[in-house]
Order: structure tokens, then sequence, then C-alpha cells
């Protein structure tokens, strides 16, 4: 996996008479990329200096789930409940597949391929060699390459292209070559 910190610096300077002094543009520099400060602006009678961090206005984009409500059954019912089999924890067992799990080393976005009409890195019951790049977990506008850690053999993949994943999320299902 290759990650890593990236910032995109835009410097304006109009000085008419009197230069910037280049130590002084490193120093604000510094002060933006080691704090939250997104951009800078310094202007005086004779110099303007703007300071720019980051790749442009992107709009973060959230998506939220309706609030599930439960209510806590009466009497009789929970009696009814209690009884009832739980039918539900054979499925949780069955989804569980052998072989070895490739989780998200951060939390992100999911993707199969490095751009939109490009084809896949990865199908299942392909063979991939060590070194071999599965996916990408965008986060934050850095992409970061998810590769095979072993010569394997893709069972399953787990997420949607374009797909949200948390750290520890299960990406593919791979067994051993």
């Amino acid at each position: 996996m290759r990650s890593g910190v990236a910032f995109n610096h835009a410097v304006s300077v109009n000085a008419k008479e009197k230069d910037v002094d280049i130590k002084d543009l490193k120093m604000l520099i510094k002060m933006v990329t080691e704090t939250d400060i997104t951009e800078f602006e310094l202007e005086n009678a004779e110099d303007k200096v703007v300071i720019k961090r980051g790749c442009g206005a992107a709009v973060p984009q959230f998506q939220m789930q309706a609030p599930v409500y439960q209510y806590a059954p009466t009497a009789p019912a929970a009696a009814a409940a209690a009884s009832a089999p739980a039918p539900a924890a054979a499925p949780a067992a069955a989804e569980k597949e052998q072989g070895d799990l490739v989780t998200s080393p951060i939390v992100g976005t999911f993707y199969r391929a490095p751009a939109p009409d490009a084809a896949p890195y990865v199908e299942v019951g392909q063979i991939i060699e060590k070194g071999q790049v599965l996916c990408i977990v965008e986060a934050m506008k850095l992409m970061n390459e998810i590769e095979a850690e072993f010569k394997c053999k893709i069972v399953k993949i787990c997420k949607e292209n374009a797909q949200p994943v948390e750290y520890g999320d299960t990406l593919f299902v791979v067994e051993k070559l």
C-alpha cells in the first residue's frame, strides 16, 4: 500500500517595487501546512500573498441513513419473541467465507479500477501476484493503492465500486497459493 500526504500550494505574489523575502514565504507556507488553515491571504500597500492548501473547492458529500426506532415490546409479545428461535444467527455464520481476508487499512471510498472508464484491477477467480494492486481506497483526495501481500486467488469481492469503507472492513476474500 502506498500512502502519504500531498498538498497543492498556490502562492501568488504581486510585488511592485519591493521583492518579497523567500524566507518569509517559506515560513508562511510552513505555517499553513502545519495547521488546519486552508487559505491564507496577506496584503499591504506593496505586496499581496495568497496561499491556498488543497486541490480546489471540493464540496464534501455526506449521506445519512434515517434513524431506526425500536420500541420495547409488551410482556405477552416479549414472551412470544423469547420462545421463537433466532433464524438470523444461521445466515451470519453462512456468510463467513473460507479463506484469508484483505481488509481496508483506512477509512475512505473503495474503487475497483484506476478510473471510471478503466477495467477493474482484479476479478473473481483471478490469480494475483504479491505486490499487485487489488484496488484503491481514496481518503481525503489521496488515492491509496491496496496491494496483495502474498500470491493468491480472488474468491470474493466484498465491496461495490465507489462504496464507503471503514477501517478493518473486508474488501476481498482470497485463497493463498
